[in-house]
């Protein structure tokens, strides 16, 4: 079981995996991926239960997430990789900064924390979602949190493209990926990562507002924080080159 990947850039550069958030798919990295390719292997991907990727049954946990973005570096031959993820990826990079350090380079974390309480709410959506059968009853609410609101509205199209892009998830993926956030508490994890960690947060992220990410950048060694202002919970849509530039300074930094 391969996760759905594209790679861009050259194929001999750094390596770069890109996890995107829940209810995306890794097109989420388009403005990134574009900056980045000029040097690094980008390899952006769609989640276990999203996009092309395969959606078995559910519920998941953060850690068999973690498992396929391994087997994704196996099935690719990447021995070592540095790893950006966003709000789920970056809960993914956690689980791979504190259980597979020997995978991990560099690690970028994006408007993600340790521990998303309380956990009835992700339970409560994932069953929204599994009876209806799509994300579709919770998109319009979700999607309204992505951007700054002069952001979406002076881009009407961008927040649509968002929108249609959650509502088209497959119901159990996603259903099952909110029952891995209801399970997940990585913060007793936080003090085994030894990667360089960049943690960056979104100043108007309403959907894991900036306290966790500041909780990060306190608890994981040596970790350096950034908040975006503006900047809501997928800053890497709204604000792709300020995103692109933190992390090619984060991966250049000796």
């Amino acid at each position: 079981m391969t996760l759905h990947h594209q790679t861009a850039g050259p194929p001999d550069g750094p390596p770069v995996l890109l996890a995107g958030s829940l209810g995306t798919t890794l097109s989420m990295w388009d403005g990134v991926v574009t900056a980045l390719s000029d040097t690094y292997n980008t390899i952006a991907y769609d989640q276990l239960g999203h996009g092309a990727s395969p959606a078995p049954p559910g519920p998941y946990t953060i850690a068999q997430l973690g498992e396929a973005a391994v087997a994704l570096l196996d099935a690719l031959g990447i021995e070592r990789a540095s790893f950006v993820g966003l709000s789920i990826g970056g809960m993914v990079g956690q689980w791979l900064g504190a259980h597979a350090p020997e995978r991990v380079d560099r690690l970028v974390l994006l408007c993600t924390s340790a521990h998303v309480p309380p956990a009835q709410p992700w339970r409560d959506r994932a069953a929204t979602v599994r009876a209806a059968g799509s994300p579709e009853p919770i998109a319009d609410a979700v999607a309204a949190r992505w951007l700054t609101a002069p952001y979406a509205g002076k881009h009407p199209d961008r927040l649509a493209a968002l929108r249609a892009m959650l509502a088209s998830q497959p119901a159990e993926g996603y259903a099952a990926c909110c029952e891995a956030i209801a399970a997940m508490d990585q913060r007793h994890d936080l003090a085994a990562i030894s990667a360089p960690t960049l943690v960056i947060g979104g100043a108007q992220d309403l959907a894991i507002p900036t306290e966790h990410q500041r909780r990060l950048a306190q608890h994981i060694p040596g970790a350096r924080l950034e908040i975006l202002d503006p900047g809501a919970h997928v800053v890497a849509v709204e604000r792709p080159a300020d995103v692109a530039h933190l992390i090619a300074d984060h991966l250049e930094v000796p």
